[in-house]
């Protein structure tokens, strides 16, 4: 059934009580009726609630309307009075209007011609004043209403020009702008006019019909005269700054340029000549593209000298400023030039001056090196003691690393400037930008990097005199940068620049600069080990040398040389101490061996070295056995290298220096001869080195075999080989 004939519900137009109570009564329970009787009850009271909100808002909207009508009467009464007032007087007018038309009706032809006849006699009375008003122009140096008074007159002469009246006229007209073409040509080619008068004398010959390309190329010679004058002008601002200089080539000589292009390019390039080649405009164009480009190099080139004499003088800032806007005005002109190739642009001068800058810092750099290297070896010249220096090398290190990353970072943020997003100008858009950017970090900082170790090197040249500790400061300076310098550099300068060093196969990886930073530092310390070696070295030769073996008291003291290589050993000791560590490998011991197993060593010599006691003390030249062992003993044994490179821990660093030293004294001990007395004082002081030693080794076995070797030799060039009693050795040795 539809539901709207549906005769049970309420909102229905078939609504039907009776049928819906009844159905109500018989379907629903007691408490189901008085529900719905509430229902219905508050449904109602709804509805009549509803009913007097709508009644009162109608009421409002219709006592509005009843206003709104009043009102629109009123003011259509008083509109009904004005248009008919309006009606009244445009019948008067329409009235007097048809009266004076009628009274002129006869007199309007009348009037036509005088009019005619007026406007004809002005003209003639132009024309008749025409010559004393062009001379009277042409002392006033109006010259361009004169133009435009005689190009107004001579339609009328084409006219009228057969009349003898007006053929005198013609003729003095003729005459006096004659002699005005010729002054504007002596004007046009004199020196020093501005590209303004150039373009207004320009334009007036063309309207007196000078010959348009004799024109064209006179007006580019004198622009260009007038141009070569404003930049020999610009060459003598130097006392002004860059920002000003550049303002006063952009508001003279680029806009007189512009003016002049613009001017050249409407007058003989956009127009059409009929009594000119066709071909004129073509190379009209092509001469005026030659003689922008020819003045825009020039122009650039001298700004390009400023800014090379600027660069590292100047504020880097305002010359960047400076350009910036010079970017911007060229720019300008290329986009009003149209039709015109400007060849070259600012970015060139952008990017040389980039190069120039960073060569300008690296050479600051390199001498700001060359005098923190002199700094310090004035510090370690002028330290009273090997002891405080050790102290004091730590410091100097710090410094000198630490200046050097100062340095370097402080020169890559001031290049920065160049890559602000607020130029006009994008160097890294062009090709030559990008390699510049690179530039920075192979150029700079990594060739500083490499002069640094290049330098470096140079002190472990074997000719250099440099002394000791200033290697070893180099060579942990080399080791910081190596472990840590090398990575922040390049780290810093990949995110300023942008630059993924990663993925590049032109730019050197910072690994490369690590490597050959710890070959640097490998060669310094090696060549402090050679050093510091040889002083010691020759403490011993000498002692060797200058002392007669073969007429020795019997010893009773340990020598003094002895002495003092063990004191040296100890100050090497100390200084390299306060820069690396005792052991950098975790096989090397960290304890020494007990005090009796190094008092025993040479005391149980004969149990270790039997044939030292039973061949060596009965040794003579017959008896060759005890050789032909030790030669044996030798061969099995392992060799001994002195001149390897030694590595980044203290123990190591003094075990090297202690090789050189022992093995000095092996070779000056074989090329001596000794006596009994001799061979038993090298007893002693062999004794006395293997009970101090040992604390500065890693490996007592390795000086142990030396010392050993240095007895043994002893042996052999001894005419007595006895030696002295253990016992006796080391009461000497403990009472030195």
């Amino acid at each position: 059934m539809d539901e709207k004939d549906n005769p049970f519900d309420m909102d229905s137009s078939s609504f039907d009580s009776d049928r819906y109570l009844e159905k109500l009564l018989k379907d629903c329970s007691l408490k189901q009726i008085m529900d719905t009787e509430a229902a219905v009850v508050k449904d109602t009271q709804t509805l009549h609630s509803d009913m007097q909100t709508l009644v009162y808002e109608n009421y409002n909207k219709f006592i509005s309307a009843t206003d709104t009508i009043r009102k629109m009467k009123d003011d259509f009464k008083q509109m009904e009075t004005d248009v008919n007032l309006l009606m009244t007087k445009m019948q008067s007018i329409t009235t007097f209007s048809e009266q004076i038309t009628g009274t002129l009706q006869g007199t309007r032809s009348q009037l036509c011609r005088l009019s005619e006849k007026h406007s004809l006699l002005k003209r003639l009375q132009f024309l008749s004043t025409l010559p004393a008003k062009l001379k009277s122009l042409i002392e006033e140096q109006n010259y361009a209403q004169a133009v435009q008074d005689y190009l107004h007159a001579q339609k009328v002469f084409a006219q009228y020009g057969r009349q003898p009246s007006f053929d005198g006229i013609q003729r003095d007209c003729d005459a006096i702008m004659a002699e005005l073409k010729e002054r504007l040509r002596q004007d046009f080619q004199r020196a020093g006019n501005t590209a303004q008068s150039l373009t207004e004398i320009g334009e007036l010959l063309l309207q007196l019909d000078e010959k348009t390309s004799d024109l064209a190329s006179e007006m580019l010679r004198c622009a260009g005269k007038r141009l070569h004058e404003q930049i020999a002008m610009l060459q003598d601002q130097t006392e002004r700054d860059m920002l000003e200089f550049v303002d006063m080539g952009i508001e003279g000589f680029l806009n007189d340029l512009a003016l002049v292009v613009t001017s050249y390019f409407d007058m003989f390039v956009a127009k059409h000549y009929e009594h000119e080649r066709d071909d004129f405009q073509e190379n009209a164009l092509n001469e005026l593209n030659i003689f922008l480009n020819q003045n825009i190099d020039n122009y650039l080139s001298l700004v390009q000298d400023r800014v090379e004499s600027d660069i590292g003088y100047g504020d880097t800032q305002v010359m960047l400023r400076a350009l910036d806007r010079l970017h911007r005005r060229l720019q300008a002109m290329r986009n009003i030039c149209r039709g015109l190739q400007v060849q070259r642009n600012t970015l060139d001068i952008i990017i040389a001056a980039a190069h120039q800058l960073c060569d300008a810092h690296g050479k600051n750099l390199r001498d700001h090196f060359a005098d923190s290297l002199s700094a310090v070896r004035l510090s370690l010249v002028s330290a009273k003691s090997d002891v405080a220096t050790g102290v004091n090398l730590n410091d100097l290190i710090s410094n000198l690393y630490v200046a050097m990353l100062e340095k370097i970072k402080g020169v890559l943020q001031d290049l920065l400037i160049f890559l602000r997003t607020d130029w006009s100008f994008n160097i890294k858009a062009e090709h030559k930008g990008a390699l510049c950017v690179e530039g920075i970090r192979e150029h700079l900082l990594i060739g500083f990097l490499r002069h640094i170790s290049k330098i470096m090197c140079g002190f472990a040249d074997a000719s250099s005199s440099s002394p000791p500790n200033l290697l070893l400061v180099l060579s942990k300076t080399c080791l910081e940068l190596e472990q840590q310098g090398v990575h922040i550099l390049a780290t810093l300068v990949d995110d300023l620049y942008e630059i993924d060093s990663e993925n590049s196969a032109t730019l050197t990886h910072e690994t490369e600069i690590c490597a050959e930073m710890r070959e640097t530092a490998q060669s310094l310390l090696d060549a402090y080990v050679r050093l510091q070696g040889t002083n010691i070295s020759q403490m011993l030769r000498k002692s060797v040398e200058t002392r007669d073996w073969l007429n020795c008291l019997e010893p009773r003291s340990v020598r003094a040389v002895m002495k003092r290589v063990v004191e040296e050993l100890g100050s090497i000791e100390t200084v390299v101490a306060s820069l690396y560590d005792s052991t950098g490998n975790p096989g090397f011991r960290t304890t020494a061996s007990s005090d009796s197993s190094r008092k025993t060593y040479f005391s149980n010599f004969n149990a270790t070295k039997p044939q030292y006691r039973s061949n060596w003390s009965n040794y003579t030249p017959s008896q060759l056995e005890s050789s032909y062992v030790s030669n044996i003993h030798r061969l099995f044994s392992e060799r001994v290298d002195i001149f390897t490179s030694v590595e980044f821990t203290k123990t190591s660093i003094v075990m090297g220096i202690i090789k050189i030293g022992l093995k000095t004294l092996l070779e000056c001990v074989r090329l001596r001869t000794f006596s009994k007395f001799g061979l038993q004082q090298i007893q002693v002081d062999a004794h006395y080195l293997q009970m101090n030693l040992w604390r500065f080794v890693s490996d007592e076995n390795l000086v142990n075999f030396l010392l050993d070797e240095i007895l043994g030799s002893a042996v052999h060039r001894c005419l007595e080989s006895v030696l002295m009693e253990p016992n006796a050795v080391e009461i000497i040795c403990e009472r030195a």
